[in-house]
């Protein structure tokens, strides 16, 4: 029973470091297919009457936006892109087969900012932004949506978007989302072919800053030029809106580092109960085999090694039941693991929340070796009372 709290002790605490390690997974898988210190800046409605200007007025950020900022945070950024998105879906046919997806127009350095893994062929570029090119990227989804036989290959095939022919010049799949069904087209093209004339419905930067202030004062920067600019009151909070990813990550960072402590507080705590069980029956066998001592003691055997003898029984149970419990708890956790893998192939969701949950091996065997350390501690004190019992009181005892 004793063995079985120390095994059960540092099972707790192995399974506890992994469900922390699977929830911190899943909230990285959240900013995977981002750049972790960007500025998502969108337009929305005013909320504020101001400057002779009622509230309610849509705010319609343009590329002179985009330009402006690229001016002024020169030294802070390290890729911008303007954005126009479609809303809503659109009608997309090759051939016989048809379908409505999402598309947005960007600029090439959108890469760098919301991540996408290239399958094939090639991204957005600056000769398709200068010259208008009809060009356009798709996601793997559209390719097997659009593209039954997979022994067709899609690159440089036409698509129709509304009617209007784009070349398919690369293929790509979504970090975050490999179901998503995207494409992706040159910024200009976009605008021009579907009536955007200079608009950008979003515009976004990959900043240099390091640290949340840096990235939390370019960020108070941009949305001051940016309210100056379309005459937003200065205590509208609505009419603009910023998502500092640096600031999100590093929050969530936080949470999980707070969690992790905790975990290993209830893990720690769970084992030192174990312990001290070791410690208390230690203690009842040194009183069992008092007469046993004391013949050992009658015989020759030395104080050293009678303490010898209790703490090789005490160590013997930690170790076991110890490395019982570790090999118990990387099982469960390789087991979980495993069965979560197969879940996601069919719902990438569960990435979101909870995947892979793992404990470091590293962590584990200092765990254990802190253990043994623990069961020879845990044992000194009833090794020492053996130690100095008398042979004569000993062959006495009842």
């Amino acid at each position: 029973m004793t063995g079985f709290s120390v095994a059960w002790g540092i099972l707790m605490l192995i399974i506890l470091l992994g469900s922390g390690k699977g929830l911190q997974n899943g909230m990285e898988f959240n900013f995977k297919g981002t750049s972790k210190n960007a500025l998502w800046i969108w337009s929305r409605r005013t909320q504020v009457a101001h400057d002779g200007l009622k509230a309610g007025r849509r705010i319609n950020f343009t590329v002179a936006d985009g330009e402006m900022l690229q001016r002024k945070f020169e030294d802070d950024m390290d890729n911008f892109s303007g954005r126009f998105q479609l809303w809503g879906n659109f009608p997309v046919t090759y051939q016989n087969e048809y379908g409505d997806f999402r598309i947005e127009g960007i600029m090439p350095e959108f890469k760098k900012i919301q991540l996408v893994d290239m399958i094939q062929g090639r991204y957005i570029n600056e000769l398709d932004i200068k010259q208008y090119r009809k060009s356009v990227i798709i996601s793997e989804a559209v390719k097997k949506h659009l593209f039954k036989d997979e022994e067709v290959d899609a690159m440089g095939k036409y698509i129709r978007i509304s009617g209007v022919p784009f070349m398919v010049v690369g293929i790509f799949q979504d970090p975050e989302d490999k179901d998503r069904k995207q494409l992706y087209m040159p910024l200009t093209t976009t605008q021009r072919v579907f009536n955007g004339n200079n608009r950008l419905t979003e515009m976004a930067i990959a900043t240099n800053a390091t640290t949340v202030a840096e990235n939390k004062r370019i960020e108070d920067e941009v949305r001051d030029l940016l309210i100056k600019r379309h005459r937003v009151a200065p205590d509208d909070k609505q009419a603009i809106g910023i998502w500092n990813t640096l600031e999100s990550f590093k929050q969530a960072q936080g949470v999980f580092a707070g969690i992790r402590w905790f975990v290993w507080v209830i893990g720690v705590m769970t084992i030192i109960a174990g312990i001290v069980g070791v410690s208390n029956i230690m203690i009842i066998l040194v009183k069992e085999r008092t007469k046993e001592i004391g013949i050992r003691k009658a015989i020759g055997a030395s104080p050293f090694s009678i303490i010898r003898l209790v703490l090789s029984e005490s160590v013997l149970i930690t170790s076991l039941a110890g490395f019982f419990g570790l090999v118990l708890g990387m099982g469960i956790l390789a087991l979980a693991s495993a069965a979560l893998r197969q879940v996601a192939v069919e719902n990438q969701d569960i990435q979101r929340a909870f995947f892979d949950p793992s404990a470091d091996v590293g962590v584990a065997l200092w765990a254990l070796g802190i253990l043994i350390i623990a069961g020879l501690i845990a044992g000194f004190i009833p090794a020492r009372k053996a130690s100095a019992i008398r042979p004569i009181e000993a062959l006495h005892d009842e």
